[in-house]
């Protein structure tokens, strides 16, 4: 039986991958398409051979930065670069790629070859996981987030005062909205504004309004926040800064539902749901008598409490897929993920600035990074010289995201002294899940429960 050529058998091998593979001579022309590059691309092999390579794929990095002609140019691999390219239906097909030069035996460079990976169903699966645990622009899959998620519908469609607690930057603006949007005032004006910007004497003529006259310069009558809500919502950031008196006049709307602009002579009515956020513990301050009891439980009706992200750190892979991807398409870059070591830094940081810390650290990563993986050289510099306490540390080898769970799980045991309980409340897993975790791990933390 005679044996089929070396050409024959390497065509025969490069048909049978799926991952397509191209090779274009020195003057871009492709002078070999495999099988699965023609399904990908769905330009027929015989149509792809001889044609410029852009004209084939036609991707968002042809005309910029085209990662086989920098590869030719430096002599450098370009390994799983996350592109988009646009087949012949005119489908935007995203791919990773890998690029080489192409050598003769004398070792000449003669061209370059390609190969490139489908990566469509990954971005279903990836919409379909955002699908699922989003809601309304929020993100979650921690228990306190899905809870939040069942209740939101429900909130939303009475007219009751809300008050959203939670630290700086956990989204209670988000809250705010997402109940709005939800609510029968949907189709009315939703008007945020934020108490501790402005001192009383301006914050009471923002909020309220005032008459021509009123005072000085007040030359013809400027409607307030609450008038500029009628029918609508306004939300109250930075409730727990606003002074006594002040107090005492949003508890007057909150009671009478009616208010006076400055320079009034009749209250006006106040059809508005009033939504309030604070990052404060407004019973705390009530308790020192910084804050009206009254007016707390005019607010209190229904309380939702935003977890930090700290506490919630199982979300922190859904909330960096969904800022990177928001980039890509703002910004027409395709930034892949995190590297390993770039998850590493990211998991054993506590974000005091929480989601919107998070946000911003991912903006000044993909400013710096060309495409692929976001590395730690990527990352603001104040996550690499942050101090940390080595002593708390077990250290784990390695940088499977499995290990960084470890190495979650140990510092938040060891942050709570080893009461599983609340390490698992911390962490947003139940404990018996907590517990299977750490035997299959084999973390070993003294038990100081009780």
């Amino acid at each position: 039986m005679r044996k089929p050529a070396p050409d024959n058998v390497a065509q025969v091998i490069l048909d049978s991958i799926s991952d397509g593979v191209f090779t274009v001579d020195l003057d871009w022309r492709i002078t070999y398409f495999n099988r699965a590059a023609a399904e990908i691309t769905q330009v027929p092999q015989e149509e792809a051979l001889g044609r410029f390579c852009w004209e084939v794929f036609r991707a968002n990095i042809c005309e910029r930065e085209c990662a086989l002609k920098r590869t030719l140019e430096t002599g450098c691999p370009v390994i799983n670069k996350a592109v988009y390219i646009v087949n012949a239906a005119g489908e935007r097909v995203p791919i990773s790629i890998s690029t080489a030069a192409l050598k003769d035996g004398s070792g000449r460079v003669i061209g370059g070859v390609e190969t490139f990976r489908d990566l469509s169903q990954v971005e279903e699966l990836r919409r379909e996981l955002y699908q699922k645990y989003s809601f309304m622009d929020i993100i979650g899959k921690s228990p306190p987030m899905q809870k939040l998620f069942s209740l939101l519908p429900d909130i939303a469609a009475s007219d009751a005062t809300v008050l959203i607690e939670g630290p700086t930057g956990s989204g209670k603006e988000l809250v705010a909205r997402a109940i709005h949007n939800l609510s029968p005032r949907r189709h009315r004006p939703f008007i945020a504004f934020n108490c501790a910007a402005l001192p009383d004497t301006l914050l009471e003529s923002e909020l309220f309004g005032y008459k021509a006259g009123a005072f000085t310069g007040a030359a013809k009558d400027k409607p307030g926040r609450f008038a500029l809500a009628q029918g609508g919502t306004i939300f109250l950031d930075e409730i727990g800064d606003v002074s006594p008196l002040m107090q005492v006049k949003l508890l007057r709307v909150l009671q009478e539902k009616e208010y006076e602009p400055l320079g009034a002579v009749a209250p006006v009515k106040a059809d508005v749901r009033i939504l309030a956020a604070t990052n404060k513990d407004l019973a705390s301050l009530v308790e020192q008598g910084l804050f009206r009891e009254d007016l707390y439980y005019r607010l209190n009706v229904i309380k939702v409490t935003l977890p930090s992200l700290a506490a919630r750190k199982e979300d922190l892979p859904l909330l960096v897929d969904h800022f990177l991807a928001r980039l890509n398409a703002l910004r027409g870059k395709a930034v892949e993920g995190l590297s390993e070591e770039a998850w590493r830094i990211l998991w054993g940081y506590h974000f005091p600035g929480n989601v919107r810390e998070l946000q911003n650290i991912l903006e000044h990563a993909y400013v710096l990074c060309k495409g692929g993986l976001i590395t730690p050289e990527h990352l603001p510099s104040y996550l690499h010289t942050q101090k940390r306490d080595q002593c708390r540390r077990q250290p784990l080898e390695g940088g499977t995201l499995a290990e960084v769970e470890a190495q979650a799980i140990y510092e938040a045991l060891l942050r709570h002294k080893g009461n599983r309980t609340r390490a698992a409340r911390e962490l947003g897993i139940d404990k018996t899940t907590l517990w299977r975790k750490m035997k299959r791990y084999g973390i070993k933390v003294p038990s100081v429960e009780g």
